[in-house]
């Protein structure tokens, strides 16, 4: 391409010079010959082989020099292309050079042309370019940046600075290639001459030096260089080849003579801004570079910096200074080196120390800009008119020293504060180059500047110091140092929680290397000096550091800026501790507790008039000792709330901030983590930041928890700050949540550190609690600037709160409390591990027994002391527990003790307490225990030391006191002289001594167990709480349990108690040595026991008694005969002896009542646990020889019981007697010998037990009753080989007697079951042998008269509270039976008259029946009676006529079964209940009737039974058979006399037509009237005839009858003949009388069938012939009783009436006539 574009341009050049310029053309076609006679045309070799060809640039030359810009244009792109692809002779570069310059002159396209060629020139030719050509080259590019068109002046500007760059260019490669050289060479001695290109730069460079100054250059061809220019090119030169300066004296001379002056001349004028941008710029790299070689000219333009920036009034100025200084301080190992150079050198002027003051003066001087009040805020825009909240703020800070205030109107200000929105500028001022005015600067951007140098300040230090405290074995300081930004403890811009040192976080422990290396003691490393240098930045700086700082931190920053100064204060901070700069660290701590809790919030706190909540005594939430106190400092307590409609505020306090904030807690999170970075270091220094925490905690309740108190409210009328304050509280719950965190970690860090730091922390934290004036505090005042201007070391002032007196204060001690517990908790290891004075334990365990016994401290922080308290010995027990045994008893005897000591002041008794103070001291008290109980419950089993202790501590409860009669608690033999200190505190002291006696009984020594007997009994006497006391009962049976299984025989001897008291026995229980002290002890628990059981308490003497009854039981086998006897007469007589005393005292009349039920009930117990210990252990007890004294002394105190008569008791005794009586040994031979079985006889009969009636109401003596039988059946059964009749009488008549005696009791109904009572008695009277004689008899008796019983009530009623007694009478007849069937032989119950009585109790039922008001739902009692006397007749009339009996007992015998016969055949059916199944009943009185008769006929015809008996039988069949009620003028006849009713019959009656109804009975009725036919009619029987109890039997298996059959059924015939005819007669007359009256009616049915049943009957009876008398003149055999009703029958038959009734009365007559032989 470049040869054809050649040949083009020449062959151009050759058309256009045809007319003029002859030379140029023959020039042109000369090189076009040339270009065509080259071998190749290729674009790699044309260019070397035109280089060769000397003439062929001269077309191009001379074009140039016609001046003509067609010609000229041609020219100068032909020579650029030549240039581009280095093919103009090194010949011709001059004569190039100079065609360049004439061309110069040309148009726009060509002198961009020449610009363009002339870097490719200098580059392609750059060795043949020296001296005067590089000065035609230059002069060039002047001449054209002369140019009036822009576009060329600023291209060959550019051009200029690429050819002035190119040229040092050459000097580095002509020194790189001198050096390699000389490398290569001997060195040459001695001053050596510039070399060319070294040359050539530094005139060039001077030139352009003197150019910039106005002066004449002495190299260059050209002047009148614009200075901005000038300045640019020789910034781009010192930039670039910084080097070059460096390593050429001439050109460092340069700076020093020429560059240096300019700069410092030109600023201390007033230049414009462009000239100073390039002015600042040439200084800034100067000073970045160079200031090695310029130590004094960099020092002076410093300091002229640091005057502009203190005292220029241009903002755009004073802004391009702080832009230096921010790039200076950046870069931070210049910063170190400035001051090494100046400030650390005597005699040298300082220089940062002066401009670091200047920032001092500068950050004070417009507070208004930067929004400066109490707090920081967020900035905003300011309101347009009026005022805002923020003016007072202004106006209250511009008090402060230094403070320029602002003149600004309200109206005028657009911003207020430091933000990333306005106080900062997109591009720098300083790099603001195509500026010549200054740009709008915003007002704040240069105190954005100076914070950005703070922070570059800050992380400068941190950068450097932080690796070297790390040790070098693990890591490298250059290595750390990459890790810029975690190097100091700073906050992040978000609310995670950071690692104050990078990888440095906490694991495990940092116990390999706790406190962090101070770089000042590494004198031997390499950077030891810089060390020295970063100590004296800090050491002398800090003040104003501090003093800036400290006002940006209440300006309003915008959250990136204030994150910002936060890290960097936070740097500055740590870099002194790690130094060990105790008086900057501290310094800046406090200022850092200032911002993170602002005084006005802590005035305002106790200003408020809402008055602070009390806290609770004993806390109830969380209390984990790893929260802050109460747990203020979490989210849901904080969380903003609506804000209250009132605003409450004070005149002191801002109202724009009532709380803290986000950025208050930012600082607060920043001292934690300073806190845990310096923590071994800090010393003293440790009491800033915990009061600086305790401090937000109390503003944090103050606020968080009173009422028109919010973090949220706003500042008045300020829409902006109602933003503000929104923004500020953003995440509060978050932030406070890293605080949280922070806190935690702060003490968490505690652990590694070495004890004596280790109690600077707990003497910081104690001193909270009780602050001391003499301590030293660094607290710092403003630190300003002194007069000359330097400054001050600022004065320690105490900054302190929690001393001040506040009613109701009591949030800061709990703060302190809690941080105390927490730090214990972190370091339970080291207390432990250490001494306790030299762990920590002794100081933390002092401040909290003092804390808690303080009388003057608030209730809720005494209780929260014990609390903590109790939580550290509870932690400490559980980490000794893990130990090694042999070192597990000191700690454990330390822990006890913390925890008696803590008691020892409160139960003092000449201790001073209010009312209020009492209270708290019980409540202390009872976290103690309750901590006690904590302690053995987690720890128990691994306590080998502090039993006694325990014990001591669970006995503090109890306080003794003298005897009072009037105050009597216990029994009269032993009074309890014990009180409680509270009963609050019982249950929990309780709770430690269930704990050991149910779990770590195995883990008491020896010698606490003495001491245990000592405590239960103390806690059975205690009557505040009676569960307990009952509880503690059960503890004895526990403790008696084990020391049984701990020794394996308790050899108790007449010879260890004969004349031994408690005090010997407790002696000899305490020496282990001795034989009996397991023995001795184990009955000293039974004493002390024994003496519970005589308390003034019922429940608790129950127990006690039914405890001590039970371990007697359980243990009762291991026990010889002797311990037994010894037992029995030490503790259980003497139980009884006791019980009798109080009963006696008890009596009616001696106390109330309830108490006397409640001894009642004591002894009650007492004897059923003496009953079932005696029958448990008879076999044992009746082997020594002391039993029949021990029984009979046991009856007499049964007697003396009996004798008090109250009802429980006498149940309870013979209960007592009854179940030992009931126990016999294994071989099933009666344990009792006769003199113990007389002993319980005699008790036994001596009457029914009475009791007397409690307030004038019977008792319910059912139970009683039960029991006395009971014991009867077991007496019985030990007496029944040798029982007698009187014995058995003796028994049946206390046994009826019980029964008739018992009161009604709670059965009631016993008409279908047996009351317990009766069924006792019955079941006692069936086990009696019978086998004795006369013993049947007596039994049969009783029986029958149990059996009458139910009968003989009278106005018993089914719903009446009276006994019925049914059930036993249907029992007693079932027995009744049994007995007479089995002893149906016996002649005794004959003679003695035993069966009458039963059948006169059985016919009592029958003859009732339904007159009985009380029917059951089982059997009646009426016809079971009928079935029994059935059966015993049946079984005992057989029985008559083989025994001799008396008259009158068989007529009282056969009067008894007549009647019986009567009752069945009658029965009042009006008087039944409703409901009765009158058939069913019919039924079976027909069929009973029938059996009776067959038992009874024709034996009642004998002439030893009294003709008044077959009277009443043949009488009752009489008025039985009557169906139809007569009238009343019959009822006459039939009440009298029958014979001479008979005549009467005769007579008519007045008739009746009224239809009577038949009787319900009606078949009865039949069957008494077949009855009476039977009796009369004539039979045929053999002289020998079948009796009872096989009447149908056709063999007899019975002795004959004394008497004929037929004598016997005569006299029955003669008796019943009359009631015959009469029943006869009363039908006809019936039928007589009434039936003319009716008419043409027939006869009523049942009257019809009755008196054809009667006829038919009449006509076809064979009459006995002499059971009816003969009438006068006429004689019959078989018919006399129809001649007896002749008269009657005759008047019947002329009645008009029934055919059938006519035609038997014409049968009658018929038989009447065949009599008469008619």
């Amino acid at each position: 391409m470049t040869t054809q574009l050649l040949a083009t341009e020449l062959a151009n050049l050759i058309q256009e010079s045809k007319r003029k310029h002859h030379d140029l053309r023959q020039a042109a076609e000369k090189s076009l010959d040339e270009l065509k006679s080259l071998r190749t045309t290729s674009e790699q070799t044309a260019p070397d082989e035109l280089a060769q060809k000397v003439n062929f640039v001269n077309p191009f030359i001379i074009a140039c020099g016609t001046k003509n810009a067609k010609f000229t244009a041609i020219a100068i792109v032909c020579l650029q292309r030549l240039i581009v692809a280095r093919a103009l002779p090194r010949s011709k570069l001059n004569q190039v050079l100079e065609a360049l310059m004439q061309a110069t002159s040309a148009g726009l396209d060509v002198q961009l042309k020449i610009l363009q060629a002339l870097p490719s020139l200098l580059q392609n030719y750059a060795s043949d370019l020296q001296g005067n050509l590089l000065v035609t080259a230059l002069n060039i590019c002047f001449t054209l940046q002369s140019s009036k068109n822009a576009i060329v002046s600023h291209t060959s500007a550019a051009t200029l600075q690429q050819l002035v760059v190119s040229v040092f260019d050459k000097v580095v490669a002509e020194d790189k290639n001198a050096n390699e050289s000389s490398a290569a060479s001997e060195p040459s001695e001695g001053q050596t001459e510039p070399r060319a290109a070294a040359l050539d730069a530094y005139r060039i460079f001077n030139d352009l030096c003197l150019m910039t100054e106005n002066q004449r250059p002495e190299f260059l061809r050209f002047s009148g260089l614009p200075q901005t220019f000038g300045l640019e090119l020789i910034e781009s030169v010192i930039t670039n080849h910084a080097s070059v300066f460096t390593d050429h004296p001439e050109q460092a001379q340069i700076l020093r003579v020429r560059v240096m002056p300019l700069i410092m001349s030109a600023l201390k004028g007033k230049p414009n801004f462009a000239t100073t941008v390039r002015l600042v710029r040439i200084l800034y790299t100067l000073l970045r570079r160079h200031i090695s070689i310029l130590p004094s000219e960099c020092g002076e333009s410093l300091a002229i910096l640091t005057q502009l920036l203190d005292q220029d009034d241009f903002l755009w100025k004073r802004a391009l200074c702080m832009e230096v200084f921010r790039g200076l301080f950046a870069d931070h190992t210049l910063f170190r080196r400035i001051f090494s150079i100046y400030d650390s050198q005597e005699g040298e002027r300082d220089v940062l120390k002066p401009l670091i003051s200047t920032f001092v003066r500068i950050s004070t001087e417009k507070p208004a800009v930067i929004g400066l009040g109490y707090q920081s805020t967020m900035p905003n825009t300011s309101m347009q008119s009026g005022s805002s909240s923020s003016d007072q703020a202004i106006l209250e800070a511009s008090g402060m020293t230094g403070i320029i205030g602002s003149s600004m109107a309200a109206s005028e200000q657009t911003t207020t504060g430091i933000s990333t929105q306005w106080s900062s500028m997109r591009v720098p001022c300083i790099d603001q180059l195509d500026k010549t005015e200054a740009p709008p600067i915003p007002e704040s951007y240069i105190y954005s500047l100076v914070l950005a140098c703070i922070s570059s300040i800050s992380d400068g230090l941190a950068k450097f110091i932080l690796p070297l405290t790390v040790p070098s074995e693990t890591r490298g300081w250059r290595k750390v140092s990459k890790e810029s930004g975690r190097d100091s403890p700073a906050p992040q811009l978000d609310a995670e929680n950071q690692n104050p040192k990078g990888k440095l976080e906490r694991s495990a422990s940092f116990k390999r290397n706790p406190v962090p290396l101070n770089p000042l003691t590494l004198e031997e490393h390499t950077l030891f000096p810089e060390v020295k240098v970063c100590a004296d930045i800090v050491d002398q700086c800090w003040p104003a550091i501090l003093a800036t700082c400290s006002t940006f931190l209440y300006a309003a920053l915008d959250s990136e800026y204030y994150h910002g100064l936060v890290r960097a204060f936070q740097r500055f901070a740590h870099v002194a501790g790690l130094l060990h700069l105790s008086t900057p660290r501290d310094a800046f701590l406090t200022t850092l507790g200032k911002a993170a809790v602002p005084p006005n919030l802590i005035a305002a706190c106790f200003n408020a008039g809402q008055p602070r909540p009390q806290t609770p005594s004993t806390p109830t939430e969380n209390n984990s000792l790893f929260s802050n106190a109460r747990g203020l400092l979490s989210v849901d307590s904080l969380t903003p709330t609506t804000p209250s409609s009132e605003k409450q505020r004070q005149a002191s306090f801002d109202a724009g901030s009532t709380s803290l904030n986000t950025r208050n807690l930012l600082c607060l999170r920043a001292l934690l983590n300073l806190g845990i970075a310096l923590g071994p270091t800090l010393g003293p220094a440790w009491s800033i930041i915990l009061e600086t925490l305790q401090q937000a905690d109390f503003v944090l309740f103050v606020f968080g928890k009173a009422p028109g108190k919010t973090p949220s409210l706003n500042r008045a009328a300020d829409q902006g700050g109602e933003n503000d304050a929104g923004v500020l509280m953003a995440n509060f719950g978050t932030e406070v949540r890293a605080v949280e965190t922070a806190a935690s970690r702060l003490i968490e860090s505690t652990i590694d550190f070495p004890n004596e730091a280790f109690l600077e922390v707990v003497t910081a934290i104690c001193n909270l609690l009780h602050p001391s004036d003499e301590r030293p505090e660094a607290t710092i005042q403003e630190v300003q600037p002194s007069d000359g201007g330097q400054l001050q070391t600022p004065s320690k002032t105490a900054r302190r709160f929690s001393g001040q007196s506040v009613p109701g204060s009591t949030q800061e001690d709990q703060f302190a409390l809690a941080k105390l517990g927490e730090i214990a908790t972190i370091n339970i290891d080291r207390l432990l591990e250490y001494s306790p004075a030299e762990s920590g334990w002794s100081a933390l365990i002092d401040e909290l027994i003092r804390t808690l016994n303080s009388g003057g401290t608030n209730a809720s922080v005494r209780t929260r002391a014990a609390d903590i308290l109790v939580r550290l010995v509870l932690e400490a027990a559980t980490v000794t527990a893990s130990l090694p045994e042999d070192s597990r008893g000191d700690i454990q005897l330390r822990i006890f003790e913390a925890l008696r000591s803590s008691l020892t002041l409160l139960l003092k008794g000449d201790r001073e307490t209010s009312v209020a103070s009492h209270t708290t001291d019980i409540d202390i008290h009872k976290i103690i225990l309750e901590g006690l109980k904590s302690i053995i419950e987690n720890c128990g089993e691994s306590l080998v030391s502090g039993w006694d202790i325990a014990f001591e501590i669970i006995g503090t409860i109890f306080v003794t006191k003298e005897f009072d009669p009037s105050d009597r608690r216990g029994s009269l033999a032993n009074p309890i002289l014990l009180d409680t200190r509270s009963a609050k505190l019982i249950r929990s002291s309780f709770n430690s001594l269930q704990l050991i006696c149910s779990d770590f009984l195995a883990s008491l020594p020896n010698t606490c167990f003495l001491i245990l007997v000592d405590t239960l009994y103390n806690f059975c006497s205690q009557d505040d709480d009676l569960n307990i006391a009952l509880t503690t009962v059960t503890f004895y049976w526990v403790l008696s349990d084990f020391l049984s299984t701990k020794n394996e025989s308790l050899d108790i001897t007449s010879k260890m108690m004969d004349g031994t008291e408690v005090a010997d026995l407790e002696k000899m229980a305490a020496d282990q040595e001795h034989k009996g002290s397991a023995a001795a002890l184990w009955m000293l628990l039974l004493l002390r026991l024994t003496t519970v059981t005589t308390g003034d308490r019922l429940e608790l003497r129950n127990s006690a008694i039914q405890t001590l009854l039970r371990i007697f039981d359980a243990y009762g086998d291991r026990l010889s005969p002797e311990a037994w006897s010894i037992c029995i007469e030490s503790v259980i007589f003497k139980l009884l002896s006791s019980i009798e005393e109080e009963l006696k005292v008890e009596e009616p009349g001696g106390t109330d009542s309830s108490n006397r039920a409640e001894w009642h009930e004591t002894a009650v117990v007492v004897l059923n646990g003496i009953s079932s210990l005696f029958a448990n252990y008879l076999d044992i007890l009746t082997t020594h020889p002391s039993f029949n004294h021990l029984w009979g002394e046991l009856l007499s105190h049964f007697i003396v019981l009996l004798d008090f008569k109250v009802l429980d008791i006498n149940t309870a005794t013979f209960k007592a007697l009854g179940h030992v009586l009931s126990q016999t040994s294994d071989d099933g031979k009666p344990t009792f010998n006769k003199t113990t079985i007389d002993f319980a006889w005699d008790l036994w009969s001596r009457g029914i037990p009475i009791s007397m009636e409690v307030k004038g109401k019977p008792n319910d003596d059912q139970n009683c009753l039960i029991a006395y039988v009971t014991a009867l059946t077991e007496i019985y059964r030990l007496i029944q080989n040798d029982i007698t009749v009187k014995r058995v009488q003796r028994m049946l008549a206390l046994l009826r007697e019980t029964l008739e005696g018992a009161t009604v009791g709670g059965y009631v109904l016993d008409v279908e079951y047996l009351t317990p009572l009766q069924a006792h008695i019955l079941e006692a009277i069936q086990m009696i042998r019978t086998d004795v004689d006369g013993v049947p008899s007596a039994m049969i008796t009783q029986v029958a008269e149990f059996t009458v019983l139910a009968f003989k009530q009278e106005g018993t009623s089914s719903q009446g509270s009276k006994r019925t007694y049914i059930a036993l009478s249907k029992a007693s007849m079932k027995i009744l039976e049994t007995l007479i069937l089995k002893h149906s032989l016996d002649k005794d119950i004959y003679r003695s008259g035993g069966l009458t009585e039963a059948l006169n109790a059985l016919c009592r039922p029958i003859t009732l029946k339904y007159r009985f008001p009380i029917v059951t739902k089982s059997t009646q009692p009426w016809r079971l009676a009928t079935s029994t006397v059935l059966v015993i007749l049946e079984a005992t009339l057989s029985q008559l006529h083989g025994i001799s009996l008396s008259r009158g007992v068989t007529q009282n015998l056969w009067a008894t079964i007549v009647a019986i016969a009567d009752g069945v055949l009658g029965a009042d059916t009006e008087s039944a209940a409703e409901g009765t199944n009158f058939s069913d009943d019919e039924k079976f009185d027909i069929s009973s009737f029938h059996k009776l008769r067959e038992l009874i006929i024709p034996a009642l015809g004998a002439e030893a039974i009294s003709d008044t008996s077959r009277k009443s039988y043949a009488q009752s069949l009489f008025k039985t058979s009557i169906i139809h009620a007569p009238p009343p003028a019959e009822e006459s006849i039939i009440n009298g006399s029958y014979d001479s009713g008979l005549s009467a019959l005769y007579s008519p009656r007045p008739g009746r037509t009224v239809s009577v109804p038949p009787r319900r009975r009606s078949q009865m009725s039949y069957v008494a009237c077949q009855e009476l036919f039977s009796l009369i009619a004539a039979t045929e029987e053999p002289s020998i005839v079948i009796q009872p109890p096989t009447p149908m039997s056709p063999t007899g298996r019975m002795n004959p009858l004394s008497e004929n059959p037929a004598a016997l059924r005569l006299r029955i015939a003669r008796t019943a003949a009359p009631f015959l005819i009469f029943r006869c007669a009363l039908a006809m007359r019936m039928y007589i009388a009434d039936q003319p009256l009716r008419g043409r009616m027939p006869q009523p049915l049942s009257q019809r069938k009755e008196l054809i049943w009667i006829l038919q009957k009449l006509v076809d009876l064979k009459s006995e012939s002499d059971s009816i008398p003969e009438l006068s003149g006429i004689e019959s055999e078989g018919r006399k009783h129809l001649l007896r009703l002749y008269p009657l029958i005759v008047r019947a038959s002329g009645v008009k009436g029934d055919e059938k009734v006519l035609a038997l009365l014409r049968d009658a007559l018929e038989v009447v006539g065949g009599e008469l032989g008619l």
